[in-house]
C-alpha cells in the first residue's frame, strides 16, 4: 500500500494525491490519502494506526512538504521506504512566521495555528534521519516556499534527486512517479 501524506492546510484533493491515485489504480496499487488533521500529534496518531493496520513490511510513504516530514518520521519509527517530495525540514522554525488564523485550502477548514502546534512538530523532529538509506528525495530548485538546500543538507545520506526550476508544488511530480514507486 502507498499511504500519500499532503503538505500543510492540503488534502486528500491536491493535485498531486490525486495524480498519485489515478496512477496507482491504474496499476491495481491500493492507495491511501487521509485528510489529516491540522493538530500534528492527531496527525501522527492517525497515520501510525493506518500503517499499524497493514501487514508488515507492506507500506511505503509518500509525503509532500509537510508531509514529507511527517514521513520521515515514520519512516524511522516503523522502519518504511519513504518519498520525500520537496519536504519540510525542521518545519517547526519556518511555520513559526505563520503562526495566527489558517484556512485549509480544500475543506474551507478554519483554525488557529499556535505554538502547541510547533511544539508538537518540535517533539517529532530529529537531529538526522535515523535510516537515510529508507528515503528518496525529490527536490525542485524552483520551490518558492522551501530552500530546496535545506532538505538537500539534511538527506545528506539518502538518495537524492534535485530538479532544477519547478515549484513548491513539484511541477515534475508526473514524470518521476515510476521512479518513485520503484524506490
Amino acid at each position: 500500500m502507498i499511504i500519500y501524506i499532503h503538505g500543510f492546510n492540503s488534502s486528500s484533493q491536491s493535485t498531486k494525491a490525486r495524480q498519485l491515485g489515478d496512477y496507482l489504480a491504474a496499476r491495481d496499487i491500493a492507495y491511501a490519502c487521509p485528510d489529516l488533521p491540522h493538530r500534528p500529534s492527531e496527525a501522527i496518531a492517525l497515520l501510525s494506526s493506518l500503517i499499524a493496520a497493514q501487514p508488515s513490511g507492506s507500506v511505503k510513504l509518500f509525503g509532500s512538504s509537510l508531509g514529507g516530514f511527517y514521513a520521515t518520521w515514520l519512516a524511522d519509527r516503523f522502519d518504511l521506504k519513504a518519498v520525500l517530495i520537496n519536504p519540510a525540514v525542521h518545519v517547526q522554525h519556518s511555520l513559526k512566521n505563520v503562526l495566527g488564523a489558517q484556512k485549509n485550502y480544500y475543506s474551507g477548514e478554519e483554525y488557529l495555528l499556535t505554538q502547541q502546534h510547533l511544539d508538537e512538530l518540535a517533539a517529532l523532529d530529529q537531529p538526522a534521519p535515523q535510516r537515510p538509506q529508507n528515503l528518496l528525495l525529490l527536490v525542485e530548485t524552483g520551490d518558492e516556499v522551501l530552500d530546496y538546500r535545506d532538505a538537500v543538507a539534511y538527506y545528506a545520506g539518502s538518495q537524492q534527486i534535485v530538479v532544477p526550476g519547478g515549484n513548491h508544488g513539484f511541477a515534475h511530480f508526473t514524470q518521476y512517479l515510476d521512479l518513485m514507486l520503484a524506490f
